[in-house]
């Protein structure tokens, strides 16, 4: 299926994420709804990717859509608030490590010393 030009489009940039919004127009001249979510990955060596989801909502669905999309984003703050639990996790996480007390490094050397020296040349 071969897109036409975006009619109307707005972006919605989420950290590793970025959603966009595009309105396109059939081959009739009717208008559709794309949403896109692209994602990007940092391979080993640094460079990265994108990995990129896309559907596609057509007029005739648009009012149950938005009737769905409203009860289950009202449903999900009702439940849980406002509040992202994982980025108060990965606060408390972050916290909880700045409280661990520090192993000294005498500590570690003495359990370091501890260990047989092997050579793999033997095996």
């Amino acid at each position: 299926m071969m897109e036409k030009e975006e009619i109307f489009s707005k972006v919605l940039r989420a950290g590793r994420r970025t959603y966009f919004f595009d309105v396109r127009a059939t081959k009739a001249d009717d208008y559709y709804l794309t949403i896109t979510e692209s994602k990007k990955f940092t391979n080993d060596d640094g460079s990265f990717h994108y990995k990129k989801h896309k559907i596609y909502i057509y007029k005739e669905d648009f009012e149950e859509f938005k009737e769905i999309l409203a009860e289950m984003t009202d449903f999900i703050i009702q439940e849980k608030g406002q509040e992202v639990i994982s980025e108060r996790h990965q606060k408390d996480f972050k916290k909880e490590l700045e409280d661990t007390p520090q192993v000294a490094e005498a500590d570690v050397n003495k359990s370091a010393e501890s260990f047989t020296d092997i050579d793999f040349d033997d095996i």
